[in-house]
């Protein structure tokens, strides 16, 4: 129990370039440059980047809900990479791992079992987490690339720094990278967080998962979080009309121009499986947010 207590706790000295891009952040926000053309720098590199956790690293590598070739497999990994966010097999293994345990104790970031904080940046913080699990992601380790990205996974985002700052910078470099990085940080972290205890339940699934449409803008789709964990493998997350899910129309696009193929829909059966089971049919999960 003791060891299970030290893995826990956060590890301040690997947390350091967590802290400081935050740090650099709030010191642009606050003490500036600023203009309006920054802050549409940062927008557009924080919906860039969230493209490349939501269609590459998650609905790709994690749920292989589509498919596309070699190359362009390796620039939605180096896309994801970009966000910091460690390497694209770190990420898809530990997403896994939250499906097959989804708010249950081996949960990697459940809020129901260890609160809100924990969920949201704690699990990332501690000691326990920092390997690649590669027997949960040997479908995609057998690629060199993807495991010499998973190893140097600090090299995209210091490339995209650097390329910020060549064309723009300090200015762009402290918008389109620092401030926008945080930015995503907490919007892919709130689906791992207030996905679980907010939104509606249209599905009786064995987990908190719930729709929140505000989630949903903010992460390009990924709010439709109920839907996503009664059929994992769907390539759209969003299912009826009124449920954007911008990274399905994105990837729609790169389907109609040949780049990915094969898109994972849900059936008619599985959409309207709400109609025969209600909600008050199904298990209780409790959903409190605890300290």
């Amino acid at each position: 129990m003791r060891r299970t207590a030290d893995a826990d706790r956060i590890d301040w000295v690997k947390s350091i370039p967590f802290l400081t891009v935050h740090l650099v952040a709030l010191g642009a926000v606050v003490l500036g440059p600023f203009s309006w053309g920054l802050l549409a720098l940062a927008i557009g590199s924080y919906y860039l980047r969230m493209f490349g956790i939501t269609a590459g690293y998650h609905r790709y590598f994690s749920h292989r809900s589509y498919r596309t070739g070699r190359a362009f497999q390796l620039v939605l990994a180096v896309l994801g990479a970009t966000t910091t966010q460690k390497g694209v097999l770190w990420w898809a293994a530990h997403h896994r791992d939250h499906h097959r345990f989804s708010d249950r104790p081996e949960d990697v970031h459940s809020p129901v079992q260890r609160g809100f904080w924990w969920s949201h940046v704690g699990w990332i913080m501690s000691r326990r987490y920092s390997a690649t699990k590669l027997d949960r992601i040997k479908d995609f380790a057998r690629y060199p690339e993807l495991r010499w990205l998973d190893r140097f996974h600090a090299v995209p985002p210091v490339a995209y720094a650097a390329a910020l700052w060549a064309i723009g910078g300090v200015p762009a470099l402290l918008w389109g990278y620092f401030v926008s990085t945080v930015l995503l940080w907490h919007g892919t972290f709130l689906v791992n967080s207030l996905a679980h205890v907010i939104g509606r339940r249209r599905y009786p699934t064995n987990d908190a998962s719930g729709n929140s449409f505000l989630i949903a803008l903010t992460t390009m789709g990924e709010g439709w979080h109920n839907n996503h964990h009664h059929y994992q493998s769907a390539a759209n997350q969003g299912w009826f009309w009124w449920e954007i899910d911008v990274t399905y129309y994105v990837l729609q696009a790169l389907a109609a121009l040949g780049i990915v193929s094969d898109l994972r829909t849900p059936s008619a059966a599985v959409r309207d499986a709400h109609r025969s089971v209600t909600t008050a049919e199904a298990p209780p999960v409790e959903t409190s947010v605890g300290a």
